[in-house]
């Protein structure tokens, strides 16, 4: 019995640390730690392309806000009753740092806000969502370190030897706080992390898209499409084993129903999608043209005067 707890996975002892009267969150941190890396690697696949740069920033801009807003739209439309209802505060609802932020929601939304953007630029999203896409993976994954110090979205309590240990947390005053208080050190379930299944699950689904569109030369939106059905594939046996207080739908849990539908619907469209990758002018014909124009005198320095067909007088 003592080699098992030893062997289990401890939570941390702490969420939330102060510098004077600012909380540093690590859920925020491992929030911006994934927005970051999602950034840059999103930057190098688009522009490998034939995206521009600026294109990413630009839609990060809209993205980031749209994506936080609709995360808590569906945290708290898909758990109402958390904050609506005799003896609720719906003022709670707007607690975003309180927890709660659905990564349905976040996408939908995110992805709205991009393509208007996009629309209004003139490109196609396609292009976009397939270099995005294993960012976005990558970086929910990272987000799911938070979940670990949040000692939140865990799953049934057992025995196995990686079994995570959660403890109970008390404020200054001694009163239980498990966002924000302090580990006295009782563990009080010892349950399946599935924050670390997630994890594992997303840095693969991670591995998957880059190898298969680089095997495959996959493009209009496939790459897309195949991350939401990994994604979707993986989250439905995680909320099979998921504890904590959620919805029900004919007995199951509201998310697991979304996964089903997001799979299926997901790996319709990957095999309906066209194969191949757009070229470089169709992911953005300005930028490219551009490009090629600045190039072209570069290119016919130091050449004969008549090499390329201009200007010969031979």
């Amino acid at each position: 019995m003592e080699t098992t707890i030893l062997a289990n996975i401890p939570s941390p002892p702490q969420g939330v640390w102060y510098i004077g009267p600012v909380p540093i969150r690590a859920y925020a941190l491992c929030i911006i730690t994934g927005i970051v890396v999602a950034l840059w690697l999103t930057i190098r696949r688009y522009t490998a392309r034939g995206g521009n740069p600026d294109v990413v920033w630009d839609a990060a801009i809209v993205a980031i806000p749209a994506g936080i807003v609709g995360g808590r739209l569906y945290h708290v439309i898909t758990d109402y009753d958390k904050y609506f209802g005799a003896g609720k505060n719906p003022w709670a609802a707007f607690n975003i740092t309180g927890g709660g932020l659905g990564i349905w929601g976040a996408v939908a939304l995110g992805s709205v806000a991009v393509w208007m953007l996009l629309r209004h630029k003139g490109l196609p999203l396609a292009p976009f969502a397939d270099a995005a896409a294993p960012g976005i993976v990558l970086a929910q994954g990272i987000g799911r370190l938070g979940n670990w110090f949040n000692q939140e979205l865990y799953g049934r309590p057992t025995d196995v030897p990686w079994a995570l240990d959660i403890y109970y947390r008390v404020d200054e005053m001694g009163n239980y706080a498990p966002l924000t208080g302090h580990s006295t050190g009782e563990i009080i379930a010892s349950v399946h992390p599935t924050f670390l299944y997630e994890l594992i699950w997303n840095v693969l689904v991670f591995a998957l898209l880059m190898w298969v569109d680089r095997k495959a030369v996959l493009g209009h939106g496939r790459v897309f499409a195949l991350y939401v059905a990994g994604y979707t594939l993986g989250r439905f046996g995680v909320e099979l084993m998921r504890a904590d207080e959620a919805n029900l739908i004919f007995g199951l849990r509201v998310n697991t129903w979304v996964s089903s539908i997001l799979f299926i619907a997901a790996t319709i469209v990957f095999f309906r999608l066209r194969r191949g990758r757009e070229t470089r002018f169709e992911v953005d014909p300005h930028f490219n043209a551009d490009t090629a124009s600045a190039e072209a005198p570069a290119r016919t320095a130091g050449k004969p005067r008549g090499e390329y067909g201009g200007n010969s007088r031979t």
